[in-house]
C-alpha cells in the first residue's frame, strides 16, 4: 500500500473511532438528561446540558463531514485523480496535502470567495 493511501486509510480509521466515541457521548448526554429533572439552565455549577448536547452534536457532525471528505479523497486516489484540484485541474501543493490529506482544491481555488 502506498504512503498516500495508508495516510488516508489511517486518518479514516481514526475518524471512524472518533465518530463512534462522540455518538456514545451524545447518547449518554441525552440519556442522562432524560433521567433527571434538573433545571440546567440555571445551574451555577457549570455548563448546561443543552450546551453539552449541542457541542457534542457539532463535533459529531464535523467528524462525519471529515469522514466524507476522506472517502472522496480515497476515491480520487483510486481513480488516479488524487492531488489534482477539482476546480481548476491544476496540482495541489504537496504541503497542502501533507497538512490536509483530504484536500480537493488547490490553495488558490480554496481561497476564492464562494458565491
Amino acid at each position: 500500500m502506498d504512503a498516500v493511501r495508508r495516510a488516508l486509510t489511517d486518518e479514516r480509521a481514526d475518524t471512524v473511532a472518533q465518530i463512534s466515541a462522540l455518538a456514545r457521548d451524545l447518547d449518554g448526554i441525552i440519556e442522562a438528561a432524560a433521567l433527571v429533572a434538573t433545571d440546567d439552565e440555571h445551574d451555577p455549577e457549570g455548563t448546561t446540558i443543552a450546551y453539552e448536547r449541542a457541542h457534542t452534536a457539532a463535533l459529531l457532525s464535523s467528524a462525519e463531514a471529515r469522514l466524507g471528505d476522506l472517502d472522496r479523497a480515497l476515491a480520487r486516489h483510486e481513480a488516479g485523480d488524487y492531488g489534482r484540484c477539482e476546480s481548476c485541474g491544476g496540482p495541489i501543493a504537496p504541503e497542502r496535502l501533507a497538512a490536509r490529506p483530504s484536500a480537493a482544491t488547490c490553495i488558490a481555488c480554496a481561497s476564492k470567495p464562494r458565491p
